[in-house]
């Protein structure tokens, strides 16, 4: 199963993934696409570890997650990607719109031959205020357009808020 869980900042979609994870009974690698880039960032990095068990593998890849997840998949492993918006924001920072291109097509290219359980956290980005600046306004456009063709393809989306979940596709939590 592929699914996607969207929610804003806290709303607690990335403590529902790691819970549909531990309860999938399948070997869990965590897949981190942050850098700490700074002081906050790292300690939400830290928090974020914290919260993970231990026996969980970790992939902290900022860039290539098609590569990552076509070399990780296995139908005994549940992936969980934490999260998509961060990895596209890492593209996006690269200032190279070639190489965004072919990420997310690499990425919705390999989507559905990957086998095992794959969830798929993201920040939903598009309810809020139209950002003022160029980068912001690509940023929120880039991933509504993901989210789209993620939810597209899964055949669970979540959407997140304030800790509970509201199922948009497929079946019941």
């Amino acid at each position: 199963m592929h699914e996607l869980i969207l929610g804003g900042a806290r709303s607690g979609k990335s403590h529902l993934a790691e819970r549909l994870a531990l309860e999938s009974g399948l070997a869990v690698t965590y897949i981190a696409t942050s850098e700490p880039l700074d002081l906050e960032m790292g300690q939400r990095i830290a928090h974020h570890r914290q919260r993970r068990p231990v026996h969980w593998q970790l992939i902290e890849e900022p860039l290539q997650l098609a590569k990552v997840l076509r070399d990780n998949a296995a139908p005994e492993r549940c992936l969980l990607v934490d999260c998509l918006t961060l990895w596209l924001s890492n593209l996006l920072m690269l200032n190279d719109d070639e190489r965004l291109q072919h990420e997310i097509d690499a990425l919705l290219a390999c989507f559905e031959a990957l086998p095992g359980r794959i969830i798929f956290v993201s920040n939903e980005t598009g309810l809020g205020v139209i950002p003022l600046g160029e980068l912001t306004r690509r940023y929120v456009d880039q991933a509504g357009w993901l989210h789209q063709a993620l939810a597209e393809r899964c055949q669970r989306v979540v959407f997140t808020v304030a800790g509970l979940p509201m199922l948009l596709k497929g079946a019941a939590l």
